[in-house]
């Protein structure tokens, strides 16, 4: 369970590196409200903040179908362990 366990952590690690973009967000939002930066150049650090937070989100998807597929492969070797286990039995019958 170590892998999928690792993989759990990354995701939440994203997941609060998404967060803090949003604030910075919202502290440019702050700062243009209160007229310190321009229209053009709030527009263009969102942009650049918006892109980071879109990679990480595709970076937990990435991590999330590993995951599922670490799971998957781990129920095939629970059911292959298990029919192996009962054709022994039946051997010894």
């Amino acid at each position: 369970m170590g892998f999928i366990e690792r993989l759990e952590r990354n995701i939440a690690r994203l997941e609060k590196k998404i967060e803090k973009e949003q604030t910075k967000i919202d502290q440019l939002r702050e700062k243009y409200d209160s007229k310190k930066i321009t229209k053009a150049n709030f527009n263009i650090k969102k942009k650049q903040v918006e892109s980071r937070i879109h990679s990480m989100n595709s970076r937990i998807r990435v991590l999330q179908g590993g995951m599922t597929k670490e799971k998957k492969h781990q129920e095939e070797k629970a059911i292959e362990k298990q029919k192996k286990k009962e054709e022994k039995e039946k051997k010894k019958k």
